[in-house]
C-alpha cells in the first residue's frame, strides 16, 4: 500500500485552485457564445443568463455536499458515502469519460487554433505532444501544475478583459445600427423555443465547475468554496457578455459562418487584425490549460477510486511530489487511443462530452438530496434548500434533452464509449466473483491436465486469499444489533473482504451490556463467510484513535467506517483521514 504524502505536498490557496478549473470554464467563452447565438440568435444572453442562474444554484449544491465530505472524488465519493459502490462507479466513470473528451477536445481545438495562424504543422502531432507535456507537468506535481494554471487563467482573463472593452468602445464609438438589424430579426420558431435551445447549448459553458470537488483535498481550509464563487461570477459576466457585444457588432448571419472562430473575427471587427492575433494565442493558451484541468480533476478522482480497491492498488505508487504517475500515465494513453481512433476530429467527441458532462452535474443533485435523508445529522457549512436543489436537477435535465433533441446521434455515440468503460469498471468490482468462476472453469476445463490446472489453482487461489484477507473496521457506538446486521450486509454487498472488526471506543464509565454481547455472538453466527471480531477500546474516539489503529492493524484508514456523526461531534469528518459513513 502506498503511503499517502498528503502531509508534505503543499496545499493551493484561492487564486491557483480557482484557475486549476477556472481555464475549463472560461475556455468555453471561445466556442458557447457563437453556440447559443445559433440556437438562441440575438437572445442568447438571455439564455446564458440562466445558465448562470442554475450554475447558482450548484454553487450551493456543491457547496453543501463537498463541504459535509471534503474528500477527493466529486459526485462518486458522496454517492461512496450515501449509496453503494456500484452506484457510485457509475458516476465515477462518467467523470472519467468527461475528462477524457475534456483533455482531447480542448487539445485538438487548442491546436486548430494555432494551426489557423501557423497553417505548416500537423495538428494531430501537436495535439499528441501537447497531451505528453500536460501529462509531465503533472505528474511533477500539483503544485508546480498550479503554477502554470495560474498564469495561463490570468493571461485568459486579461485577454477577455481586452475584447470586452474593445467590443464597448466599437459599440460607443460606431453606434448600434447593426445591433437594431439583429434584435428586428425574428427568431427560429417561438422566442420560448430558442432560449431553451440556447440555455441547453449554453450549458456546455460550465464545464470544469465539477473539477474542484474532485482535488479539493489538495485546497486549504476554506478554498473550496470561494472557488465555486469565483467560477459561478466569470461564468455570469463574461459568456453572457460576449453574447451581447457580438450581436451588437456583428450580423447574426455572419456569426454563424465564423462559428469555429467566432471570438477571433469578434476582435478583428471591434479592435483589428492585432487583437484578433492576441485572442486566436489566447485561445490554443487557456483551452490547453482546460487539458491540464482534466488531468489534474482525473488524477484526484482515480486515486480515490484506486483507494477503494476499484482499480489495481499497482497504480498508487507515488514519487517524491505526491503524484501518481501510473494513474496519470494510464488516463494519457486513453486519450491517446481516442485522438487516433477519431482521427482529432471533434465531432464523435461531442457527443461523449456533452451527456457525460450533464449527467455528472445532475448525479450530484441526486447526491445531495441522498445526503440530505441518509446523512441528516452530518455537519457542514451551508446548506442548499431542498427547492434549489430540485431547480438545479431540472435545469440540467432539461439541457440534456436539449442536446440530445437537437443532437440525437450523440446519445449513440456516448454510448459507444461509455458500455465499454463501465463494463471494465464493474469487473473490477466483481472481480472476486470472476476469479471464482475461473477458478470453477479452470478446474472443468484442466482437470486432465493436472499440473497447469494445480498451477492456474494455485494462483487463483492466492489472488482471492489476497483480496479477501484485507480487513474492514466499523466503529460503533453501542449500536444496536439492528444496525451492525446493516453493517455486515453493507460489506458483505460492498467490498471484498472475509474479515471486519467492529471496534468499540468506550469511556472509563461505559460498559456494554451482556446482552449486547450475546447478540453480537449471534450476528456472528449468522454470517459464517465474514470474520467478525468484536474489539473494546478505552478511550475517546477521534483522529488519534484512527491514526493509531490504521499503523498498528495496517489498515488504510478509507477502510474504516463510521455511522453519520451528529451536531455534537468534535470533529470534522476530513479530520477523520478519509474514513467512510455507510450508516
Amino acid at each position: 500500500m502506498a503511503k499517502s504524502k498528503s502531509n508534505i505536498v503543499k496545499k493551493l490557496g484561492e487564486l491557483p485552485a480557482t484557475a486549476i478549473c477556472g481555464n475549463d470554464i472560461t475556455s468555453s467563452c471561445f466556442y458557447v457564445s457563437a453556440l447559443a447565438i445559433a440556437y438562441a440568435g440575438q437572445y442568447a444572453f438571455i439564455s446564458l443568463l440562466l445558465v448562470a442562474l442554475v450554475l447558482f444554484f450548484f454553487r450551493k449544491i456543491y457547496g453543501e455536499a463537498v463541504g459535509a465530505l471534503p474528500l477527493n472524488g466529486g459526485a462518486y465519493n458522496i454517492l461512496l458515502n450515501t449509496t453503494s459502490k456500484e452506484n457510485a462507479s457509475i458516476a465515477a466513470c462518467l467523470t472519467i469519460l468527461s475528462y477524457m473528451a475534456t483533455a482531447v477536445i480542448s487539445a485538438s481545438t487548442a491546436m486548430n487554433y494555432l494551426h489557423s495562424i501557423f497553417p505548416h504543422f500537423p495538428v494531430i502531432v501537436a495535439t499528441m505532444l501537447l497531451l505528453t507535456f500536460f501529462m509531465l507537468l503533472t505528474i511533477v506535481g500539483i503544485s508546480e501544475s498550479s503554477k502554470v494554471a495560474t498564469v495561463i487563467f490570468l493571461v485568459n482573463i486579461l485577454s477577455i478583459a481586452i475584447l470586452i472593452i474593445a467590443g464597448i468602445y466599437y459599440i460607443t464609438t460606431n453606434g448600434i445600427e447593426i445591433g437594431k438589424v439583429n434584435f428586428n430579426t425574428p427568431t427560429k420558431g417561438s422566442l420560448a423555443h430558442a432560449l431553451f435551445l440556447g440555455f441547453s447549448m449554453g450549458m456546455l459553458g460550465v464545464t470544469g465547475f465539477e473539477t474542484s470537488s474532485n482535488f479539493v483535498e489538495e485546497q486549504k481550509d476554506g478554498v473550496f468554496p470561494k472557488t465555486l464563487k469565483n467560477m459561478w461570477i466569470l461564468v455570469t459576466i463574461i459568456n453572457p457578455a460576449i453574447a451581447l457585444i457580438g450581436v451588437l457588432v456583428m450580423p447574426i448571419g455572419e456569426i454563424a459562418n465564423y462559428q469555429d472562430s467566432f471570438l477571433s473575427f469578434l476582435g478583428r471587427k471591434s479592435g483589428g487584425d492585432w487583437l484578433a492575433m492576441i485572442i486566436s494565442v489566447d485561445a490554443a493558451i487557456v483551452l490547453s490549460g482546460a487539458v491540464l484541468t482534466a488531468f489534474i480533476g482525473v488524477n484526484g478522482l482515480m486515486k480515490r477510486m484506486t483507494l477503494d480497491r476499484i482499480f489495481p492498488q499497482s497504480l498508487l505508487k507515488e514519487n517524491k511530489k505526491g503524484s501518481s504517475p501510473r494513474i496519470i500515465i494510464v488516463f494519457y494513453l486513453l486519450c491517446l487511443s481516442i485522438l487516433f481512433l477519431t482521427a482529432g476530429e471533434i465531432g464523435p467527441l461531442a457527443g461523449v462530452y456533452t451527456i457525460s458532462f450533464l449527467s455528472v452535474m445532475a448525479f450530484f443533485g441526486f447526491g445531495n438530496l441522498l445526503l440530505k435523508i441518509k446523512r441528516a445529522r452530518l455537519p457542514r457549512p451551508t446548506r442548499a434548500a431542498p427547492s434549489i436543489v430540485l431547480l438545479g436537477i431540472l435545469g440540467i435535465i432539461l439541457a440534456l434533452y436539449g442536446n440530445v433533441k437537437v443532437h440525437p446521434a450523440y446519445l449513440v455515440v456516448f454510448l459507444q464509449y461509455f458500455i465499454p468503460a463501465m463494463l471494465i469498471i464493474y469487473f473490477f468490482l466483481k472481480r472476486k466473483s470472476v476469479m471464482h468462476y475461473s477458478l470453477q472453469y479452470v478446474n472443468q476445463i484442466f482437470d486432465t491436465i493436472q499440473r497447469l490446472s494445480a498451477f492456474s489453482r494455485f494462483h487463483l487461489q492466492k489472488e482471492m486469499k489476497k483480496l479477501t484477507k484485507q480487513p474492514f473496521v466499523y466503529f460503533t457506538k453501542g449500536d444496536n444489533i439492528a444496525t451492525l446486521n446493516k453493517v455486515i450486509i453493507y460489506v458483505r454487498d460492498n467490498e471484498i473482504t472475509q474479515q471486519l472488526k467492529i471496534v468499540a471506543v468506550l469511556n472509563e464509565e461505559h460498559e456494554l451490556s451482556e446482552t449486547f454481547v450475546r447478540d453480537f455472538e449471534a450476528l456472528d453466527r449468522a454470517y459464517p463467510d465474514i470474520k467478525i471480531e468484536f474489539i473494546t477500546i478505552k478511550g475517546v474516539f477521534g483522529p488519534e484513535i484512527i491514526d493509531r489503529l490504521s499503523r498498528e492493524w495496517r489498515i488504510p484508514k478509507n477502510f474504516m467506517f463510521i455511522g453519520s456523526p451528529g451536531d455534537h461531534f468534535p470533529h470534522a469528518v476530513q479530520d477523520l483521514g478519509g474514513v467512510r459513513l455507510i450508516i
